[in-house]
Formats: C-alpha cells, structure tokens, sequence
C-alpha cells in the first residue's frame, strides 16, 4: 500500500469515528445521549455549562471528523480533534495513569500523535486538500494544530471566573462612618 492509500484509510476511520462520536452528542445517534444525556455527563465531570460543552465537543467531533476524512483543512480538523482529545485527558483520564485498560490516557495520546503526523504530512494524494491546491502541511502546521488542539482544550476546561456584583453609583452605595 502506498503512502498516499494509507493516509486516506487512516483519515477515511479515525474521521469516520470522530463524525460518530460527534453525531452520537449532538443527536443521540449511534446509542448516544445527545445534548441532555452529554450534557449530564459534562457537567458530572466538571465541564459547566455542560450543554454548551456537549454542543461543542459535538460539533468539534462531526465537524474536525468530517473535514478530517474528506482531507480538507486538514490542520484545522487535526487542531479541532486534538483539543477534544486533550480535554478528555485532562477531564477524565489524567488521574488514571496511561494504560486504557485502567480507564488511562493512552489511546487519547495515540489519536493526537496521528492527528500531529497528518498535520505535518498532509492529507495525501486522495484529499479535497490535495484537488484543490489547498494543502498546508509542514511542521509549522502540525506545531499549530497541536498547539491550538491543547490551548483550546486548556480555555474549555478553566475554571469558571466567579462574577463580581456590578458596582454602584455613588448615590446608592451607603455613607462610610467616619
């Protein structure tokens, strides 16, 4: 098999799967739970709203899936996976060291190794990338999709600023004894 087959059948699985994913939050397909269900399972987790973060990793999912697999944009649909990835990390499977079989990391860490390599080797020959002129590819593109991955996942997973009251005017606040 060539480089170029190999590519799309890595793009054509791993995007079909993440549009899977995506699809099973945003409408409960695939045995999903959808936006209430995911957002139950966020908010359990810690990610508040958990409506917001379900649309959202939805969305990242079926859309970096979807542009992932079609070979589109490819740096952006590496990026968008890769935040997801990392924010399952850091939300869920940090405290459970590397190995999957122990609920771990590893798997995420694989996903995000391959997104950064097709970042960083394009799409391949069979691509809409590659059909249109549009490839970007390089290190510098998958340094961006890495780092656009891990810094978005770290501004989705903050925690929530607490909000202030909004100051008074002068003539509602109460005298101050002297």
């Amino acid at each position: 098999m060539n480089q170029n087959l190999g590519r799309l059948l890595v793009r054509a699985v791993i995007g079909g799967l993440f549009v899977g994913h995506g699809t099973q939050k945003l409408f409960g397909w695939f045995g999903g739970g959808g936006p209430e269900g995911t957002a139950a399972f966020f908010e359990s987790i810690g990610l508040k709203p958990g409506k917001r973060h379900a649309l959202a990793a939805g969305a990242a999912e079926a859309g970096g899936g979807a542009l992932l697999a079609a070979g589109l944009a490819t740096p952006v649909a590496a990026a968008s996976l890769i935040g997801v990835m990392a924010t399952a990390i850091k939300q869920v499977h940090w405290p459970k060291g590397p190995w999957v079989t122990s609920g771990g990391w590893e798997y995420n860490a694989v996903l995000i190794a391959v997104l950064f390599t097709l970042a960083e080797r394009g799409p391949g020959k069979f691509s809409l990338d590659e059909a249109l002129g549009t490839t970007r590819c390089g290190t510098r593109w998958a340094l961006f999709a890495l780092g656009a991955g891990v810094g978005g996942a770290l501004l989705a997973t903050r925690p929530p600023v607490a909000e202030q009251p909004a100051p008074q005017p002068a003539h509602q606040r109460e005298p101050v004894p002297a």
